[in-house]
This record gives C-alpha cells, structure tokens and sequence, in this order.
C-alpha cells in the first residue's frame, strides 16, 4: 500500500500525515554514513509532520488499536541511528540535574527518531487497513508519547543546524 499514490486522487490533512509518516519512514530506513543528506532531511520533515498531525481531526469512531513493539527490531535501530549519530546524538533535557562530579546528558535524538519510527511505521501497517484507525492512533500517541519525542528532535536538529552539524 503506497500512501503517495493516495496523495495523488485527493488532498486531505490525514493522507499528508499518512505521506509524512512514510517519508519519514522511509528516511529512518535509508539512514546510512553513506548518505549524508539524511539528517537534514529528517530536519526539515519533522515541523511538516507536527504542522500535519495538529491540522487533523480524528474519527471519535476511529478503533484505537494498540501495537506490540519488537523490542529486538527497536534496539536494532535504535544501536543503528546511535552509531551514525555518534557525538550528535546525546543532548541536556532542560530539566536535567547535574551534580559538581556528574556530567550525563539525558536526551538521546537516536531515541527520540526510534520511538517517532516505531509509532509512524505501526499506523501506516493500520494504515492499509484502516485509515480512519491509523490517523486516531496516531493522533493519541502524540498526545501521549511520540509527540514528547518530536518536540525534543526537533529543538536538537535546530541546535545542530545552528552549529553547523547537521551532516558530518
């Protein structure tokens, strides 16, 4: 089930997020050292995708429907996105405390691009069956989880561009 194909019979906010999600889906897969462009173009994603989940009004209808996360697929990523991060992966949450003798950053954007992918990819799997299901489902987890995991991406990639590292 192509979600862009979708696109191109009618313009509604759900089938931009459906189209999001697989991009960005699509972006988290390809990710490689070979390819530098993928952090940048994960940056310029993320506010379309924020923008593109707020404009939707899900079904009240819609079936939540839950997902069970393959934790060993997930900590695959998640190791995968860490390497090619490397130094660019780890940053302070606002809220961290830090002791005189302790210098641990709390914030990890491979975490963050994980949890978004596993929530995105989850919906778009619900997506061919259901996309009433799938845009409720991921409307409420991001009022529940992943939203929390953008907003933090997103001030991070505006930190590295800023600093001029968003490829390496």
């Amino acid at each position: 089930m192509d979600v862009k194909q979708d696109c191109c019979l009618g313009h509604s906010p759900a089938l931009e997020v459906a189209a999001l999600a697989q991009r960005y889906c699509e972006l988290i897969e390809g990710a490689a050292a070979t390819h530098f462009g993928w952090l940048r173009a994960v940056a310029r994603i993320l506010p379309r995708l924020h923008a593109a989940i707020h404009s939707v009004e899900p079904s009240r209808r819609a079936l939540l429907q839950g997902h069970r996360a393959d934790l060993d697929e997930r900590f695959e990523l998640y190791s995968r996105l860490r390497a090619l991060l490397a130094d660019r992966d780890a940053y302070w949450l606002e809220f961290d405390q830090v002791s005189d003798d302790a210098m641990e950053m709390t914030g990890s954007l491979a975490d963050d691009l994980t949890d978004i992918y596993c929530e995105l990819q989850a919906g778009l799997v619900l997506y061919g069956w259901s996309p009433e299901s799938a845009l409720a489902t991921w409307s409420r987890g991001f009022e529940w989880h992943w939203g929390r995991h953008l907003i933090d991406a997103e001030r991070h990639l505006a930190l590295l561009a800023s600093q001029g590292r968003l490829d390496p």
